[in-house]
């Protein structure tokens, strides 16, 4: 497992995400996400400046698309769709092979028809890719609000049905979502059910969210440190351990790197549990 952060390090001395990667490797970490999340801002200069760092560094990136989608609205759904393939285009060219979102909410649809739409508007998307010969997989990634698409039973079986579509894992929002899936056994359920539904490789090639959390009755509130919450990381690594899980681990804790690193290095020592 790589552990990085959602975003350029705190500890960054410049704020650009090229500055940004090199943090990454001076602090031991393996990977960050480049957030898109107030828009797709960057140049194409810019972006193969950033994929040279990282191939340098050897630091692996991944990219999270604006806030602002929605699949299913039909006076949103073009430009949501648009925000989706900047990411792409524009991740592409920085060598992230991921692109991470949340898809839609549900609205006044059904569950079952807001996940028909999500469905034909990501293979539309993934036809454009194609066309453009843009190597990515889309990562629709598990919500923390029970408004919004993104349980994991629905993202598994997007995965399952559409080429170059995985998970994206927020165990936290998943947590905050259920307010249960807190334990090592729920967890381990949790990989399980991904294993079940995209077999082995799925496992081998995990794209993961972890914070602290803070939740209601509808869901997710707001991201905390992860001393400050109940979610019980130590338990998440060591099923991770355990079900000898690939991939990245993006840390989206406000204090970003110091979680990030707690994170490595509890899963480094084995002191688990």
């Amino acid at each position: 497992m790589l552990f990085g952060t959602a975003g350029v390090p705190i500890s960054s001395r410049a704020r650009d995400t090229a500055s940004g990667v090199a943090r990454i490797k001076e602090l031991g970490l393996g990977c960050m996400e480049i957030e898109f999340v107030r828009g797709v801002k960057m140049g194409e200069s810019t972006a193969r400046e950033v994929r040279k760092v990282a191939e340098k560094e050897k630091v692996a990136l991944s990219v999270h698309a604006p806030y602002f989608i929605n699949l299913n609205s039909n006076e949103k759904a073009a430009a949501s769709a648009q925000r989706i393939k900047d990411s792409a285009r524009i991740g592409a060219l920085c060598g992230a092979g991921d692109i991470v979102f949340h898809a839609a909410y549900y609205q006044k649809n059904s569950k079952e028809r807001t996940y028909q739409i999500v469905k034909k508007q990501l293979e539309e998307i993934l036809q454009w890719l194609d066309a453009r010969k843009i190597k990515v997989r889309l990562r629709p990634e598990t919500t923390g609000r029970k408004m919004q698409f993104g349980t994991l039973e629905e993202i598994i079986k997007l995965s399952s049905e559409l080429e170059n579509v995985l998970p994206c894992v927020d165990f936290s929002h998943i947590h905050a979502r259920t307010r249960a899936y807190n334990s090592y056994e729920e967890f381990s359920e949790i990989l399980a059910e991904i294993e079940e539904g995209l077999g082995r490789e799925a496992l081998k090639n995990m794209q993961v969210h972890v914070s602290g959390i803070e939740y209601g009755h509808a869901g997710e509130k707001r991201h905390l440190n992860l001393g400050e919450s109940d979610f019980k990381y130590r338990e998440l690594l060591k099923a991770f351990k355990d079900f000898k899980a690939e991939g990245a681990v993006i840390c989206e804790s406000p204090n970003l790197e110091e979680d990030a690193l707690l994170l490595r290095e509890e899963y480094k020592t084995g002191g688990i549990l």
